[in-house]
This record gives structure tokens, sequence and C-alpha cells, in this order.
């Protein structure tokens, strides 16, 4: 009984953690100065089958080609292989709409991340073996000492058809949809009255990785459906298609911002001060204008070996175009159950990327990955002793 409990609580721990970040860049709630996030201030339309995005950079180690039919190709044809996009704005409550065919195999996971720099974390992830279901998720803080948060919620064959996948946030609310149905609805009421409820500014996050790696923790391969096949036979390489990205930032209600800055560190939306394009913050906007570079992230999701060389391949300069709206900016069909606060004036950019060439070269050591934690940290926190206590009390109910 004892040994399937530690079994128990070990592939809890990993499974959890498999969709979390433990560590950002930067935390203000840690007390650290960080630079403030600059914001998507409106409505962005990003179409990848038209090349890659400005509002994206590439993590070290990935290569990305874009179809011009099916949009960017995230391919895992080893398992070292990871390839990962970050956004290079913020949202401040808002939606998010990704029409995405999932990668098949098993354990391949692909995913569809939004996270905030203090690690609160919303989350859509599709197992290679599972042909019915995605999986839906949160997170506040970077908490993941609780087993309550996932859900699983039905989807016909996601590995070889596109869907659109949407998340819809609010201060209220967060809500999910696959094709304009409403599958999940987290209230800011039901996350311990809003104390663990996501809600600080968030970046994007798109990749894909492989939990079935030889290299994984046994909870985390278990959590994944078991060890991916590679060579003759195998199916190999594994292929996911981001088709487009559409990003509607609220800001929280407030019209015209340019970035976000934390204020104390509570890591509260309360505490979230919108900078505007008439702010004379001097300090905010010099920091500001240093994180919207095109430096690649270097946010390490799985115990691979680092890459032994970079990827040249950077997002291809876009023009955009952007026109104030004369209305405040409307929900989705699937925001019914979950209004915002508070209706804002929005810009409405379309980021009309040209075709790119990407390096055929295929990355020997990537690390990077969307809403995974390095594995060492995943053994760590299943051998600490409060951890494995916690998870043993969450195993019992299971028995």
């Amino acid at each position: 009984m004892l040994s399937k409990i530690i079994k128990t609580s070990v592939v809890l721990l990993s499974a959890t953690m498999a969709t979390a970040q433990t560590s950002s860049l930067c935390n203000p709630v840690k007390g650290q100065t960080c630079p403030a996030d600059p914001a998507f201030g409106g409505v962005v339309n990003i179409d990848f089958t038209k090349g890659a995005s400005e509002y994206f950079t590439l993590a070290d180690g990935t290569t990305l080609n874009y179809d011009a039919s099916k949009g960017a190709v995230f391919t895992i044809a080893a398992e070292t292989n990871a390839p990962t996009i970050t956004s290079t704005k913020y949202l401040f409550f808002g939606t998010v709409e990704a029409v995405i065919q999932a990668a098949p195999g098993t354990g391949i996971v692909t995913s569809f991340v939004l996270q905030s720099d203090d690690l609160d974390e919303i989350d859509w992830e599709w197992l290679g073996g599972d042909t019915t279901e995605v999986q839906t998720n949160y997170f506040s803080k970077g908490d993941t000492t609780t087993y309550d948060r996932g859900g699983t919620s039905s989807v016909s064959s996601p590995q070889t058809g596109f869907h659109t996948y949407t998340v819809d946030w609010s201060p209220d609310a967060v809500v999910w949809s696959i094709d304009g149905t409403v599958v999940r609805t987290l209230t800011s009421a039901s996350a311990s009255n809003g104390a663990t409820f996501p809600q600080t500014p968030m970046q994007i996050k798109l990749g894909t990785w492989d939990a079935g790696a030889s290299t994984q923790p046994e909870g985390t391969v278990e959590w994944a459906g078991g060890h991916t096949p590679f060579g003759s036979g195998s199916g190999a390489p594994y292929v996911a298609y981001y088709k487009s990205i559409t990003v509607t930032d609220r800001s929280n209600g407030v019209s015209g911002a340019t970035s976000y800055s934390y204020t104390g560190t509570s890591g509260t939306y309360e505490s979230i001060k919108v900078n505007t394009g008439g702010d004379s913050n001097s300090t905010e906007t010099t920091s500001t204008s240093s994180k919207t570079s095109t430096t690649k992230t270097s946010t390490t999701k799985t115990s691979t070996s680092t890459s032994s060389t970079k990827t040249t391949t950077k997002a291809a300069t876009t023009t955009t175009s952007t026109s104030s709206s004369s209305s405040s900016s409307s929900s989705s069909s699937s925001t019914s159950a979950a209004a915002s606060k508070a209706s804002t004036l929005v810009q409405t950019t379309t980021a009309a990327s040209n075709k790119t060439t990407t390096s055929s070269a295929t990355s020997t050591g990537s690390t990077s990955s969307a809403s995974t934690v390095p594995s060492n940290g995943v053994a760590n926190v299943a051998a600490n002793v409060a951890g494995v206590a916690g998870a043993m009390l969450a195993a019992f109910a299971l028995l």
C-alpha cells in the first residue's frame, strides 16, 4: 500500500509540474526590480501562413518552417527537440484565440500557454497519444502544491485537424472554448476567492516537447502516455501546426496601454499600473524598449542537454498598421459566461508577416518548451519530504 501511495504521489507531482514553470527571468513579487511589460494594447491578428511574426521570438535551439496553408511548423525529430516561441508583448485581461493542429505521437506534448512574470498561468495542452481530449490548467504564482486545478475536455481528432482554441480572461473568470463552445469556466471566486486566480499581465508561449523522452522522470512519462518512439516505422518526426493567433488585450479597461508595471509585491491585478503613451515614467519607458528587442528567450523546460548551436533564424520584421477602434471591444461568443469588468476602447493591429526562409538545420540539443519545468526540478520536488507528503495526502483520495 505504501509503495502504491509513493508511486502515485510521484506521478501526481511530475504531471502537475509538467504544466507549470517554477521560475521566470524576473519575478517582481519576489522583490526583484523588473522592467515594465510591453503591452499588446489592442487587437493583434497574427497569420503564420504568411511567415514569421515580429510579435514572437524563437527560443534558443528553435528553428521553424512556415507552411502556406497550415502555418508555423513545430517539428520533433528527436527527443532533444523542443521548438518554442514566446510573444514579445503582454496582455492584461482579454482574449487569445489560436488555430492549432496538435502533434501526434506517444509522449509528445503540444502547448498553448499564457504566463506572467510572477508565474500566473493559463494552459491548453494536448498529448500526442490522446485523440479525444485536451487538457486545461491554471496556476497562481507558480504554486504546484495542490492537484485540483487541471481539467480535460473532449475534442475530435486534434492531431489530424485544426480547431480554434480560445482563452477569454477577465478579472472575474477564465473561460476556455473550443470552436466557439465553452468547455470550462473558472471563476475568480472559486479560486480561493481570487487569491489563487491568474491575474497579472501575461505573455503567450507556444511550443512542443517530448515528455516521453528517456531523460524524463517516470511520472512525467506516465502522464504523457509512455516513452516516445523514434526511428523507422515510429511515425516520427512529430509535427504540430499553429495556423494563426488573434490577441485582444483589454488592458484592464484602460485605453492606449503601452506597458504594464508591478507596484509592490502583492501580485494582485489591482497593483498593476497600466502605462499609456502619455506617461512620463522614463525608467519604465526605457525598460520597455529593451524588453521588446528580438533577443531570444532561454527558459528551459526539460532535462535534455544544452544546445551546442544556436539557430540563426529570427522572426521577420513585419509591417503593421494601427487604427483606433471607435467602439468598445466586445467579447466573443465564448465569453457569455464571464463578461469583462470593464469595456475598453482598443486598437487593432494586423501583423501581415512576410514569408521567410528558415534554416534547414535541426537543433541537436534544444532545451526549451512551453509550460514545463526542468526535470531535475521535478526530481528535486519529488524527493522533497514536504512535497511528497503533500502528494501522499492527495493520493489517499485516489485509493
